[in-house]
């Protein structure tokens, strides 16, 4: 039996065996979550909004679920977060912006949905930047999120709550979005697992305006794989209402797991820099994986990427400019640096926007091509280690100055590819500072990702890892 000070640090997995063995109950697992909580929030503010008596109402029918030997799904009875960029009926989805400080939706997003159908114990909703558009947590509403590793420094973003709610021992598991890479950049640097399914695997329905034309999907994030594949499991599936979800559905149906994988590392794309810590411990990393029956190559990204230099800030601007135009009211307290993107969008072309589909819609088609000779490929899961919590991004990489996508160089195509992607941690830096590599698959690849994960993690564990601070 767990000692009930020790609780918080048990696995989705764990808890689940402990409360068929009637050794733990959800009531008691909750009620010590919310204590973690109330231990390490004031410091981390990764969690702004909480639900504890109805949770803690929840967690009791959970227990009496268990007690009669009925209980509805492998999540029923565990502690989750949401991220406040999707709709919840009860609490409002601000989008950390206080344009939507007081938005309420009438329902729940799907994936949210599907979890409270499982049963599944919602303790609130986590931090993020303002319409999830940066890599660092900050926003006018809630302020700064910092990371659990190092106070001083960023969880990254924009699941930056998410990640460090989950790093800190609030909850084995958080529900977060992945528009490029704030699922996996922010889990590489809070020592997590980090999923970003294929388009479609995790249907949509419910949800925010979505500014980032289909590249923004649904994704768990968790202290081990076994964790994440089991909220996977969970919010995925098809749904008539989103087409995407039907093609995704049939994809992973004809996606064959195998030894002796094909694997191609990527230290780096177009001769950006990665801080040489990072770059070290990814290629180790990579190397485990021969190690573990794969063959294993090392070279250059087999994809042009070139043109998402200029398609990313024409794909954000262009969403926040059609945003405001749907919803004007939003406009009136939304942060200038936004209001100031979308008059940038608005002054875009219909030409220059077809363009960047035409440029997605041929990505698309050339991954094909490049997992003809693959199964995976793999490359570091952000370019930098943490950096300082009120900085959007760092500034210099490896002596070399950066724009803002610096450090996200190795995600932001995968999401326009449509590609699965598996952030897991690797050895940390000699500060202690979490790094992660992220796997890549084939479009439908999400299951051979998660069993390539849990081999790597078996081989090299990272779960007993915990923040000192």
């Amino acid at each position: 039996m767990t000692e009930q000070s020790e609780v918080w640090r048990l696995s989705a997995v764990e808890l689940q065996q402990q409360y068929h063995d009637r050794t733990l109950t959800p009531t008691a697992v909750v009620k010590a979550c919310l204590q973690r909580l109330d231990a390490v929030n004031p410091r981390l503010n990764a969690v702004i909004a909480r639900r504890d008596e109805a949770v803690l109402l929840e967690a009791q029918a959970a227990t009496e679920r268990y007690a009669a030997g009925r209980p509805l799904s492998m999540l029923d009875g565990i502690p989750i977060s949401i991220k406040d960029n999707m709709q919840t009926s009860d609490q409002p989805t601000t989008w950390g912006s206080p344009a939507l400080g007081e938005h309420m939706a009438d329902t729940d997003e799907m994936p949210v949905a599907r979890l409270r159908n499982a049963g599944a114990l919602i303790i609130g909703k986590t931090n993020l930047p303002e319409f999830a558009l940066e890599g660092y947590t900050d926003n006018p509403l809630f302020g700064a999120t910092v990371n659990p590793w190092d106070t001083a420094l960023t969880p990254g973003g924009s699941s930056g709550g998410a990640v460090a709610s989950v790093a800190a021992g609030v909850t084995p598991l958080a529900l977060g979005t992945d528009g490029g890479g704030s699922i996996r950049r922010p889990a590489s640097h809070c020592g997590l697992v980090g999923l970003k399914p294929s388009i479609g695997s995790v249907a949509r329905d419910d949800g925010l305006p979505s500014l980032l034309l289909d590249f923004e999907v649904v994704g768990p994030l968790a202290r081990t794989v076994a964790d994440a594949r089991a909220m996977f499991n969970v919010i995925r599936g098809a749904q008539a209402c989103d087409r995407r979800s039907l093609a995704a559905a049939e994809a992973s149906r004809k996606q064959a797991i195998h030894e002796g994988l094909r694997v191609l590392y990527v230290p780096t794309i177009d001769n950006a820099p990665v801080d040489p810590v990072v770059a070290s411990h990814c290629r180790a990393a990579a190397a485990l994986l021969s190690k573990l029956g794969h063959v294993v190559s090392e070279g250059v990204m087999p994809l042009n990427l070139q043109f998402m230099t200029q398609a990313w800030p024409i794909v954000g601007q262009v969403g926040l400019a059609r945003m405001f135009e749907r919803f004007p009211q939003w406009r009136e307290k939304a942060s200038p640096k936004y209001l100031d993107m979308a008059e940038q969008g608005a002054g875009y072309s219909a030409a220059q926007l077809w363009a960047v589909m035409e440029d997605v819609e041929a990505l698309r088609r050339d991954c094909v091509r490049v997992f003809n000779d693959y199964d995976v490929l793999i490359t570091p899961a952000a370019a930098a280690l943490p950096w300082p919590a009120k900085e959007a991004y760092p500034a210099i990489i490896d002596g070399q100055t950066v724009g803002p996508r610096g450090h996200a160089i190795f995600t932001g195509w995968v999401n326009a590819a449509g590609l699965p992607a598996l952030a897991v941690p690797v050895a940390p830096s000699p500060s202690g500072l979490p790094i992660g590599i992220q796997m890549i698959g084939r479009y439908g690849a999400d299951d051979l990702l998660l069993s390539l994960g849990e081999a790597f993690e078996a081989a090299a564990p990272w779960a007993q890892r915990w923040p000192q601070r």
